[in-house]
């Protein structure tokens, strides 16, 4: 092989050399561009699902601003993922995503709103009003023709107060038992068990009118 020969053959080698490190930069580039890309998506996903919690936290749970700020640990913690590149600033996002995710859950434990306490309530008064009703319609039914017995007038007055007591320690043996003071809404349950007072008032008087 001639002198010329052989420089020629070098820099074919140096040539493909370089092309072979040029397409390997090249595909590092692009991976780590991809990453930075996908680090960059996920930044925006944690931010827009830490925000409402934020507000909730603040606004309806009333934690302080400033118990939500981080500590200079977390802080150093943090600085020392964003150093570890673009990869292991993206798994951070995406385990951060994940907590965002678990304390929705933990928040929100179902999607079905929660019944307000005097729905919850009404759902234990109800049936003891009912009950008097049917004992007040019953007495009725088997008095004399014309005349209203003293044991319907006594029943009558006494019932309705037996029916909110047995309603008002109904609600706090099944909703109690916790660290807050259960809310019984008396007003709601006095209204629903004076209600089979009135309907049968009026149904007598509606039945001595017409006859």
């Amino acid at each position: 092989m001639t002198e010329s020969q052989g420089a020629w053959a070098d820099y074919v080698a140096a040539a493909q050399r370089l092309d072979a490190v040029r397409r390997a930069a090249s595909t590092a580039a692009g991976a780590q561009a991809a990453t930075v890309s996908a680090a960059r998506q996920e930044l925006a996903l944690v931010r827009a699902r830490l925000a409402p919690q934020r507000a909730r936290l603040v606004q309806d749970l009333g934690v302080p601003e400033q118990a939500l700020l981080p500590h200079p640990a977390e802080r150093a913690l943090a600085a020392q993922g964003v150093a570890a590149g673009p990869e292991a600033i993206l798994a951070t996002l995406r385990q951060a995503r994940g907590t965002a995710d678990a304390a929705d859950a933990a928040m929100v434990p179902s999607n079905a709103t929660p019944w307000r306490p005097w729905a919850r309530n009404l759902l234990v008064y109800g049936p003891f009003a009912a009950a008097v009703l049917i004992v007040q319609i019953v007495l009725y039914l088997i008095a004399p023709s014309g005349s209203v017995p003293t044991y319907a007038l006594l029943c009558g007055l006494s019932m309705p107060v037996l029916a909110f007591g047995l309603g008002w320690l109904t609600i706090g043996f099944v909703y109690g038992g916790g660290s807050a003071k259960v809310d019984r809404t008396p007003i709601v349950g006095a209204i629903a068990c004076l209600t089979p007072v009135l309907l049968t008032c009026m149904g007598v008087g509606l039945l001595a009118f017409i006859r």
